[in-house]
């Protein structure tokens, strides 16, 4: 797979520039060119027709996710194809400019809130009203085991590919 330095991406104004982080991900900060598509909505025909025989330069966070975009992109016959090396941290650390917007909170960090607000209000509870809000903790402590155990199928897709967790197409 074809790698660039995130200075031949900036330096090369012929590129399609594409950024394949979320949404939240990307109004936190992004390089003033780049075209948002996340991995989970990647459509390479789409993209075939948007470079027009220019390269594409893929970027995420750190590179992982471009080249997962990357080898898609190939396998579906876009052969001028590079993962920028280090993706959007490297691009900041070598002091190129970016657009920062509003910093968000991740999912993760919302979910983690959530569930350690459960837990606190279900012990509070217990200890408080009633012995019966102790089932409160004991859910989320269960809810949050069984994904991590090798036979747990209780929550098989991951957060940002549920159903209702997804960006709402731009119009």
């Amino acid at each position: 797979m074809q790698t660039v330095s995130v200075q031949e991406a900036k330096n090369n104004a012929r590129a399609l520039l594409l950024d394949v982080r979320t949404p939240a991900e990307y109004k936190e900060v992004h390089t003033a060119d780049a075209l948002l598509r996340p991995l989970a909505e990647l459509h390479p025909a789409t993209l075939a027709e948007l470079a027009a025989n220019r390269p594409i330069y893929i970027l995420c966070r750190t590179g992982n996710r471009a080249r997962q975009a990357a080898e898609r992109l190939q396998k579906s016959g876009v052969t001028d194809v590079a993962v920028i090396e280090g993706g959007i941290e490297a691009w900041q650390a070598a002091g190129l400019p970016v657009v920062r917007g509003r910093k968000t909170m991740s999912l993760e960090r919302q979910v983690r809130i959530a569930a350690g607000a459960l837990v606190l209000t279900g012990m509070i509870l217990g200890f408080l009203l009633h012995p019966c809000f102790f089932v409160i903790p004991t859910f989320v402590g269960t809810g949050l085991i069984l994904p991590v155990l090798p036979s747990g199928v209780a929550w098989e897709c991951s957060l940002p590919e549920c159903p209702g967790t997804r960006a709402l197409p731009r119009s």
